[in-house]
């Protein structure tokens, strides 16, 4: 007598019936590093993808600044906003190319677990501090990788599937992705970092529509909406039967080129430049602080090795707000209630 079909197993009959025989189908993953039984409703990468949404890196993200440090508007993005837009992009190119939707999505809902608090001005800033005490740099992809292999779930990991680790990994850096739907994620992060950006600082008043580069704007389009559009549209006919993820060279290079007007307009701008110096302050303010009082970290064993990279740990996974509060709360005189 024949067992009744899973949900998981049915679905992995479609994916070998519909993907492109360039997807990686659940059923061909490189697996965990612990090995698990598989679950009979959702496939290994759909599994990934609950354990990243569920974990206490993904819920700090609301709290974590993408562009401006811990702004007053509502509207402007934050880590998770800015993951969840990723996210959106991904499976949206995926699907049109028959590729692992289940797989890009583990990914982009991964890619900045590991991000520090106040957004790149934070993660120089940890760099520098890391880099003084060690020798070596902060990466927030690398830390990424390290959130969900050794700091989630009790420092027990989410033992996530090797495709999603590896795109988590690469989705930045010298190295590209193994698999196409790393790829994907690897370029529709910048899609949507670069359109937002611009959008958050339009209504920031840092800069003003005029100001975007012109040639760049009447090919991609004059709105954000437009521009994702165009480029999503592009990426999609430029990889269709394809072994690799492709851009056609005219919008990669009006996307290179919106990337290059936010480096020096927007990102290192006199507003963030003025703000630098504080963040730069708080961070090695904190950092000199659990250096010299290791036992006011969380976890802490006076028998662990690398306390530099404990620290570096937790100053990575602080939001925005709860780093500003501890500073004052460390730094600054308390109020006497009397």
């Amino acid at each position: 007598m024949s067992s009744k079909p899973t949900a998981a197993s049915i679905i992995g009959q479609w994916e070998e019936a519909n993907l492109s025989s360039h997807a990686v189908k659940a059923a061909d993953s490189l697996g965990r590093a612990d090995p698990e039984e598989s679950c009979s409703l959702r496939t290994c990468f759909q599994r990934d993808r609950d354990r990243i949404v569920h974990s206490k890196s993904f819920r700090r993200l609301k709290h974590k600044t993408q562009v401006f440090i811990a702004p007053e508007g509502d509207h402007y993005r934050t880590r998770l906003t800015h993951t969840l837009e990723v996210s959106g992009i991904s499976r949206t190119a995926a699907r049109a190319l028959r590729l692992n939707e289940d797989l890009a999505e583990a990914i982009s809902l991964g890619h900045d677990l590991g991000h520090t608090p106040f957004g790149h001005i934070g993660e120089e800033a940890l760099s520098q501090a890391l880099e003084k005490r060690t020798g070596h740099r902060f990466e927030h992809n690398r830390q990424s990788l390290r959130v969900v292999r050794s700091l989630e779930n009790g420092g027990r990991g989410l033992n996530l599937c090797r495709e999603v680790e590896d795109g988590i990994l690469n989705h930045t850096g010298p190295e590209k992705p193994a698999t196409l739907e790393g790829c994907i994620v690897r370029i529709a992060d910048r899609v949507a970092y670069i359109n937002h950006d611009i959008d958050d600082a339009l209504r920031a008043g840092i800069i003003v529509p005029e100001d975007l580069p012109e040639k760049e704007i009447a090919l991609l389009g004059g709105n954000s909406s437009q521009r994702i559009d165009a480029l999503v549209h592009d990426l999609v006919n430029s990889s269709w039967q394809q072994v690799e993820i492709l851009q056609s060279p005219p919008l990669k290079e009006a996307m290179d080129s919106l990337r290059t007007f936010l480096f020096e307009r927007v990102y290192i701008g006199l507003v963030y430049r003025r703000e630098t110096e504080r963040v730069n302050r708080l961070v090695e303010s904190l950092f000199s602080y659990y250096l010299d009082h290791p036992d006011f970290l969380p976890g802490w064993d006076a028998g662990d090795n690398g306390l530099a990279e404990k620290v570096a740990d937790y100053i990575a996974g602080m939001t925005d707000r709860f780093a500003i509060r501890t500073f004052k709360d460390l730094f600054l005189p308390s109020e006497w209630n009397l």
